[in-house]
């Protein structure tokens, strides 16, 4: 809708209930069966995009489709009549909002706390828990790095003692992946840190396994699932985890500082929150880490228009589509000379990397960019060196070629 028509329907909706403003009438897609590339043009139209630049990197964070955009703006304007009514007197708003998302993830909403971001709600159980010298934790090389500078600071400053775990990547061999893990536990291990897709390649991990068999020797399992949630079915309750951090700003496309994190029912009472929480606020109540002083309301409640629209589309249908569009670029760049792919075949979706033989990542990304107007994302960690190609559901086939245009000239 123009402007003028979207200001008056606002000027209407202030005299709603906050609850209800972020739900609003949006076009659906198209009824009925249509041909595939229309559904996802449809898709398309819903995303504000750049007019020259070549988004390919949206697993940092990724743009909202209209609907957020319009209940964040909407929100925000009911919100400033009345803010400290709103953010003090409409708690109550939030629990169908964790409901939603518990849905989303196979958890009880008692066990979903509203956080900012994947890190947030990972560093809240990394010094939560209670550890000694001399406890171990085992983590991985291809970790989240502000995950391993948390880790490393409770090293610093409790003596706990990090062992790690270096991955063969790429690998679609499940076992390799599992092997180092288990090799590396120990009578001390108290924790075990893992990351379902790791955001450097896009490998997927398969965290159940590890998990049962660390709660088997009573060790506590934390899952980086920054790169899962939204983008492939996620079932915490499944994956055995005791806990689990999200960023909702990836692929889900909610606002920009949304996040979750899931703590097993039974495992709550044993982490302290970063932030105190108020005496009222019962050791095991999930609500303890939420307890941030002053926040965004809006922000907070828009994330139920990402859910609407991710709903929409069905997790199903956006983890197929996600993974062809990276099947279909990484196949005809493999069939470029100096190319390699970082990323496996089968345990992976819609995230992949290359590496080019005779360039840097860092020179090669500000080539793509500076030459061809194409945002990708360079990767130098862990023995890890390429270009990290992530598009999404706006991204079309053509924009993929464009890509590969751009790499077939590559002096």
């Amino acid at each position: 809708m123009d402007r003028r028509t979207f200001l008056e329907a606002v000027a209407g909706l202030l005299g709603m209930p906050f609850s209800q403003i972020a739900h609003w009438e949006h076009p659906s897609p198209p009824p009925g069966p249509t041909d595939e590339e229309d559904f996802w043009a449809w898709v398309r139209s819903e995303f504000p995009l750049h007019p020259s630049l070549l988004n390919l990197n949206n697993g940092g964070v990724s743009p909202h489709p209209r609907p957020v955009l319009e209940a964040l703006f909407r929100l925000e304007l009911a919100a400033n009549e009345a803010p400290a009514y709103v953010m003090w007197r409409l708690q109550d708003q939030k629990e169908p909002l964790r409901q939603r998302l518990a849905a989303l993830c196979g958890a009880d909403p008692e066990e979903i706390a509203l956080v900012r971001n994947s890190t947030e709600a990972l560093e809240a159980v990394i010094f939560g828990l209670d550890l000694r010298p001399g406890d171990e934790v085992v983590l991985a090389e291809s970790d989240y790095p502000s995950m391993i500078a948390a880790w490393k600071q409770r090293e610093a400053r409790d003596g706990i003692r990090l062992r790690w775990v270096r991955l063969p990547l790429p690998t679609d061999d499940e076992e390799a992946l599992l092997r180092p893990y288990l090799e590396a536990l120990t009578p001390k291990t108290r924790v075990l840190h893992l990351t379902h897709l790791i955001n450097w390649t896009g490998q997927i991990v398969p965290v159940q396994r590890l998990t049962a068999e660390a709660r088997q020797r009573g060790i506590f399992t934390i899952v980086d699932a920054a790169h899962s949630f939204a983008h492939v079915a996620v079932d915490f309750h499944a994956w055995g985890c005791d806990a689990a951090g999200v960023s909702l700003h990836k692929w889900l496309c909610a606002p920009f500082g949304t996040g979750l994190l899931y703590v097993r029912r039974e495992r709550i009472a044993e982490i302290w929150p970063l932030f105190a929480a108020p005496a009222d606020r019962q050791p095991t109540d999930i609500r303890k880490f939420e307890h941030l002083g002053t926040r965004s309301i809006p922000t907070e409640q828009a994330i139920a228009a990402a859910i609407d629209f991710h709903e929409q589309i069905g997790q199903a249908r956006k983890t197929a589509r996600l993974t062809q569009l990276r099947q279909y670029w990484l196949a005809q760049a493999l069939t470029l000379p100096r190319i390699r792919s970082l990323t496996p075949q089968r345990l992976a979706a819609g995230l992949a990397t290359i590496a080019v033989e005779g360039w840097e990542p860092s020179k090669l990304a500000d080539y793509l960019l500076e030459k061809h107007r194409i945002l990708v994302t360079a990767i130098d960690w862990a023995g890890l060196k390429g270009i990290r190609i992530t598009p999404h559901l706006y991204t079309r086939l053509v924009d993929l070629d464009r890509l590969l245009e751009a790499l077939k000239k590559l002096p």
